[in-house]
């Protein structure tokens, strides 16, 4: 059974959901609550946190759920600092195929856990902000919040 738990982000309304201890999705979207579980809560406060620019990296059980290939690429992702930004072709050499750009634009779309799996990080490789499942103003928004102090 999944739990949700909904609550209003600096980034619009956002929806956590776990499944058996571990979240399995993050949606631009309010959705209905279920009884809100403590991942659920914890996972709340690290966003909060996040937003406020008091956290950096995300410490919850994430499982998310797609192909052998999106999850190889989605724990990439994971490893680009905070603050730091990729080339969709950097990313997809990271992951052993440097003609799979395409591909991993297509995994980073199909994230369940955006923010969480910081697909707002990779960025076209004349440095634009190409597409973002959450709109393209809401991957300004993430890079922003993550800019380091001048």
């Amino acid at each position: 059974m999944e739990h949700r738990l909904c609550f209003l982000s600096p980034a619009g309304p956002l929806t956590l959901a776990e499944r058996d201890g571990a979240l399995v999705g993050l949606r631009f979207e309010a959705e209905e609550d279920t009884a809100p579980s403590p991942l659920l809560l914890r996972a709340r406060e690290e966003l909060e946190e996040y937003f406020a620019g008091r956290r950096r990296e995300f410490d919850l059980p994430l499982s998310p759920h797609g192909t052998p290939f999106q999850r190889q690429v989605w724990q990439a992702l994971r490893t680009i600092p905070y603050g730091s930004t990729c080339t969709y072709g950097q990313l997809a050499a990271a992951v052993g195929n440097p003609r799979a750009a395409r591909a991993v634009g297509m995994a980073n779309h199909r994230n369940p856990l955006p923010i969480l799996i910081p697909c707002h990080r990779v960025i076209g490789s004349t440095g634009s902000l190409t597409g973002y499942a959450g709109g393209v103003e809401r991957k300004r928004l993430l890079l922003s919040i993550e800019e380091p102090i001048r």
